[in-house]
Order: structure tokens, then C-alpha cells, then sequence
């Protein structure tokens, strides 16, 4: 199986991480990063790439919400939410929001959804999205690169020890996803406090 999959590494590897850019994000940055560190791609040429990869992912987003906001509205009840949130930052802080919206966890596909829905112009959104998403890849995928061989070295580990990894790798997901709920259920009281105050001085 690994043999299988280094093959297509080597064969299709820039395409690979431009389609898995597309989908996901820093996973791909970090095999990037590693593979850009052994010699099987190019530093430069993954970077740019998995921008390019970043961006379509982002700008699919953003056309979904500006050209099929009824349905969105209707198959995305349950994430209003992240909608207000979105839409609470964008209002907030401005273009920034888009530019770090990639670090933000549970906020990533509803940002440019959002951005989408509202009058934000599509021009403003890709290049400034466009920007972001390279140096989304610059940041993730060079210290991949630097620590190219300590990074295989836990890799390697983990192989032989995953009885110990499995459990480590889920209680660091669950921390970051609890920090970012908490962050998440602060802006949204944070929402719902504003709105009362607004219908409270009508």
C-alpha cells in the first residue's frame, strides 16, 4: 500500500496536492512540505500550487453562496449559526476575516459561503482570497520543509508505537476543537447580546 501511494506521490503529486488542497488544507501543506523536503517535489512550485488549490477550494465556496443562497438557506439550517458568526466577523473586522479565515476551524467552507451571500465584491474577495491562499501554503508548508526529517521521525514512531499515538493525536483534536467551539459560542452570545441591545433602544 505505501509503495502504491508513493508511486502516485511521484507520478501525480502536484496534482494530487492541488485537488487535495481543493478539499481539505493543512494535511496536504505538511505531505507538501515533507515531500518538498526529501527532493520528490519542488519547494516553490508546491507552494504555489497548493495556493492555487486553496483558492478554487474558497472561490467554489464563494459562488455557492452568491448564486444558490435559497439553497443554502434551506439545507444549511442547522450551521446558522456560523452563518451569524460569519457574517458578525465580516462586519466586524472587514477583508482581514477572509485573509485568516483558513486558520479558523468550523468557519473555513462558511466564511466564503457567507462573503457569497452578501453584495461583497466578487473582484475584492479573489484577489485579497487569492493572496491569503498563498501564504496559507508558504506558512504551513515551509516548516514542513525545515523539519522535513523530525516530522518523518514521528511519523516513523507513531508507525511502530500507534497504540500510544492514536490516543495523544485524538486528545489534541478534541482540545482544538473545544478551544474553537468556545471561541465560536463567545461570538454568537456575543451576536445575540447586540441584537437584544438594537430591538431594546427601538
Amino acid at each position: 500500500m505505501e509503495e502504491l501511494f508513493s508511486g502516485l506521490i511521484l507520478k501525480y503529486g502536484y496534482i494530487i496536492l492541488f485537488v487535495w488542497c481543493i478539499l481539505e488544507g493543512e494535511m496536504a501543506l505538511i505531505m507538501g512540505g515533507i515531500l518538498s523536503h526529501s527532493g520528490a517535489m519542488n519547494l516553490y512550485y508546491a507552494i504555489f500550487i497548493a495556493g492555487l488549490g486553496g483558492f478554487a477550494g474558497d472561490q467554489i465556496y464563494f459562488y455557492l453562496g452568491r448564486y444558490f443562497k435559497k439553497n443554502i438557506n434551506k439545507r444549511l439550517k442547522k450551521q446558522r449559526r456560523k452563518f451569524a458568526i460569519a457574517h458578525l466577523l465580516l462586519k466586524r473586522y472587514g477583508w482581514p476575516v477572509i485573509f485568516i479565515q483558513r486558520y479558523m476551524y468550523g468557519l473555513r467552507t462558511i466564511i466564503p459561503m457567507s462573503i457569497g451571500i452578501t453584495r461583497y465584491s466578487a473582484k475584492k474577495f479573489a484577489f485579497i482570497n487569492l493572496i491569503s491562499a498563498w501564504c496559507w501554503a508558504s506558512v504551513t508548508i515551509l516548516p514542513a520543509y525545515l523539519l522535513g526529517e523530525h516530522i518523518w521521525n514521528v511519523i516513523n514512531f507513531a508507525k511502530k508505537h500507534w497504540y500510544a499515538a492514536i490516543p495523544v493525536a485524538i486528545i489534541f483534536a478534541c482540545l482544538i476543537i473545544y478551544a474553537f467551539r468556545k471561541i465560536e459560542d463567545n461570538l454568537y452570545e456575543k451576536k445575540l447580546r447586540k441584537k437584544n441591545e438594537y430591538q431594546n433602544n427601538k
